[in-house]
């Protein structure tokens, strides 16, 4: 379930208020007469455009959290719905298969995510990590991308050495090195490891430039080989260095 926090608008009313009052005293020699104007007072009121200023926007990131991204409204109060949101908002997936949540503790667990019925399963971590008991998602796996190297939170600097094995259509597998409060990529390259359902090796040294935000992810994915959409995904969190 997807719940937004209230936004913050503030409404301000204004009066003001004007009066001028004008005397005049004139003598023929004989007589003096006093003269007194006065305007009308007006009432006016202005209204203030509703505010979007939203109160996540005072809340830091969680050190462990890649997804929701803490200074926007989206909280979830399901882990299904968290894993979903980040499987189509964060990743990319097209109306993915969404298997039922898997408790690991009592604030834990996970949810397989698959592209189609049929297709691989990319596991998505969840866990509750904050005091209003919503959902965050800290990272994704699959079997056949696995990244050994940089370790979750991790701390990296730019070129980055990503090692690990996998195994995809033409040994291909894309790769994004990404902030927070972003979706779109700092960086993104291709590693090859192993193909045709066979592991094998990678490891190449990726470049970013400097990020804006102190952590962010390595996302790891392939592509399906009939049409092109994104299969399965690993998505390590890491600090920047």
């Amino acid at each position: 379930m997807h719940r937004s926090l209230a936004r913050l608008a503030p409404v301000v009313a204004v009066l003001a208020a004007t009066a001028v009052v004008a005397a005049a005293c004139g003598s023929d020699g004989s007589s003096s007469t006093a003269t007194s104007t006065s305007t009308p007072t007006t009432a006016v009121t202005t209204t203030v455009p509703e505010a979007t200023t939203t109160l996540p926007f005072q809340q830091p990131q969680p050190a462990e959290a890649v997804w929701p991204f803490a200074d926007r409204a989206q909280r979830f109060d399901d882990p299904v719905g968290a894993a979903r949101s980040f499987a189509v908002d964060y990743l990319g997936f097209v109306d993915p298969v969404m298997g039922a949540f898997q408790a690991g503790d009592s604030r834990s667990g996970e949810v397989p995510v698959r592209p189609r019925a049929d297709g691989p399963v990319t596991t998505v971590l969840v866990r509750q990590l904050t005091s209003d008991d919503t959902w965050w998602v800290l990272g994704a796996t699959t079997p056949n991308v696995q990244l050994s190297s940089p370790a979750a939170l991790a701390t990296v600097t730019s070129p980055v050495t990503l090692a690990g094995q996998s195994t995809a259509f033409e040994a291909t597998v894309n790769v994004e090195v990404r902030q927070d409060r972003e979706t779109a990529p700092l960086a993104t390259d291709v590693v090859m490891g192993g193909s045709m359902g066979e592991m094998g090796p990678f490891s190449k040294a990726v470049s970013f430039p400097a990020p804006s935000a102190g952590a962010g992810a390595i996302v790891l994915s392939t592509r399906s080989a009939e049409d092109g959409q994104l299969w399965e995904a690993s998505v390590v969190r890491v600090a920047f260095g």
